[in-house]
């Protein structure tokens, strides 16, 4: 609330309802003497009633735990050459930006310091309307087919009946999907859990296209790099966070900012013809694999800078919506299955959420452009809804027309339609690069001893496979993570023998009691 009056230079000094109707009163309902019922006609309390029982929306199935902040995207190098986009236009063009950071799988009230990948959207408010990117911390993702997506976060969820974070449901999908073992790897090492939003990189994830104003189309990756600094929470450390301050990032990111002390990402992109993606040795459309750095060096763009907090954090984060359909002229969706997929997903959960009009809520707007289009009406309708233009194409009026300068690029579609099965699309040979040669032994040792600590409650037999799976990876890998499981196995059968030993005394007290009796003679 300081804050607030801080920033507030003009406060409103007379209470009103929400028709704009000054409040005499605010404390003491209107009743039929001091001691009667109430009366239907306070409109004060109905007003205000009505209104709080109306708060809440659905929070986001995914992501639902977040900060956001404001800022701009500045070009430092001209890209020009890949893409035609505005926002790439020339060196030192700014554009408005929204980025909202969030966990995944927590619902809205949890701790910020839990193991979970990190959510990395941004929002550039573009001349040539919204484009979204809707990344994450990490360059990969569990799974690569879209069609997979309800049941890998149902298992992240809570179990239907217990209603209980469930290992056995979270290692039985990762253990018969081994294509997540990539990011799997990733979430277990030390960057599973960063300290604060400001200290880890983002990356759009999928693959994209860029075409240039010569109608040339390459492939792209988009990379954020954090200028404060990778810096991770050691799990202790993390966990007396998540008693003490569940809302760390949060604040971190917040105060931040209010001091002045603004957060930056320098933003690279990688790129790859169409001939090398043929010619590639894996998928290039593959979410669950890297594009490496020393065949696809990255390029750098420009820089991401987040200078203004949220005024109302419902209005501004809560209200905010991505869409990884919104791309400008320039950039464009590839085969990605996964990408694919999310192009219907978030527009469509956002009108569930939000409305069919959520464009049109200011965070969401793109004001940086007129919107001309033949949709109306619907919920919550909040401009002129277009006025007296038509809204039916075609038509003779004047009406906004199609530019064919902003058609889509072409492309070729030769193989038959049907459904693929990329379960086995080599799914060991970049984790088994992680696990040896990016990561050094202290950091091996600590992926190993996290991943055991978490698998240890889940079943044996989903014990067992996820281990074959890690063996496929590397040997020492699986071997490290079977030794620490054998130890919390055998601690855990320790700790049950005791307790049937405790409930055979309380069914049986007589006999214990006997057997007492006998070895004292």
């Amino acid at each position: 609330m300081v804050y607030y009056i801080i920033s507030c230079e003009t406060r409103p000094d007379v209470l009103t309802t929400g028709a704009g109707v000054p409040v005499g009163d605010k404390l003491n309902l209107m009743t039929a003497g001091p001691r009667g019922p109430l009366l239907v006609q306070d409109v004060v309390f109905t007003d205000e009633m009505a209104h709080f029982d109306r708060e809440r929306i659905p929070e986001r199935v995914v992501h639902a735990k977040g900060a956001g902040a404001f800022g701009y995207f500045e070009v430092t190098h001209d890209i020009t050459r890949y893409c035609k986009a505005k926002v790439f236009e020339h060196v030192g063009k700014t554009t408005p930006i929204a980025i909202r950071f969030s966990t995944v799988a927590g619902e809205s009230g949890s701790a910020d310091t839990v193991r979970d990948p990190r959510g990395f959207a941004v929002k550039f408010y573009t001349d040539e309307g919204n484009w979204d990117l809707t990344g994450n911390n990490t360059p990969i993702f569990f799974i690569r087919d879209a069609l997979l997506f309800p049941s890998f976060i149902h298992s992240q969820k809570r179990n239907p009946q217990t209603h209980l974070k469930d290992p056995d449901m979270v290692w039985d999908f990762w253990s018969l999907r081994p294509e997540s073992l990539h990011q799997v790897s990733f979430l277990f090492s030390d960057r599973g859990i960063p300290d604060g939003h400001r200290h880890m990189n983002g990356y759009g994830s999928h693959t994209f296209k860029l075409v240039n104003a010569q109608g040339q189309s390459v492939y792209c990756k988009f990379h954020y790099k954090t200028d404060q600094g990778i810096k991770n929470l050691p799990v202790e450390e993390a966990d007396r966070l998540a008693s003490i301050d569940p809302d760390y990032s949060i604040r971190d990111l917040y105060n931040a900012i209010s001091n002045g002390n603004f957060p930056s990402w320098t933003f690279y992109i990688q790129v790859m013809t169409f001939e090398q993606a043929e010619n590639w040795q894996w998928n290039p459309f593959d979410l669950t694999k890297v594009w490496p750095h020393k065949d696809f060096p990255l390029i750098p763009v420009g820089r991401l800078v987040l200078n203004r907090n949220p005024v109302n954090y419902f209005a501004e984060v809560e209200q905010l919506a991505f869409d990884p359909s919104n791309m400008p002229p320039g950039i464009e969706p590839s085969p990605d299955k996964m990408l694919q997929g999310r192009l219907f997903s978030y527009p469509d959960t956002h009108r569930h959420r939000l409305g069919a009009n959520y464009l049109q809520l200011p965070v969401n707007c793109p004001y940086r452009t007129h919107v001309a289009n033949y949709q109306r009406d619907g919920p919550m309708c909040m401009f002129d809804n277009q006025g007296g233009a038509p809204n039916y194409f075609p038509n003779s009026f004047s009406a906004p027309d199609t530019q064919p300068r902003f058609i889509e690029s072409k492309c070729k579609v030769s193989p038959d339609v049907a459904r693929y099965n990329s379960a086995d699309d080599d799914n060991v040979t970049q984790v088994r690069t992680f696990f040896t040669e990016v990561l050094n032994e202290a950091e091996r040792e600590r992926l190993c001893q996290n991943m055991a600590g978490h698998m240890k409650g889940a079943q044996l037999f989903i014990q067992k496979r996820a281990v074959q799976n890690l063996m496929a990876v590397h040997p020492d890998y699986g071997t490290r993570v079977q030794t620490l499981l054998d130890k919390y196995n055998t601690e855990g059968k320790k700790v049950e023998n005791i307790l049937i030993s405790l409930a055979h005394i309380l069914v049986h007290p007589k006999k214990f009691g006997e057997r007492i009796s006998l070895r004292n003679c």
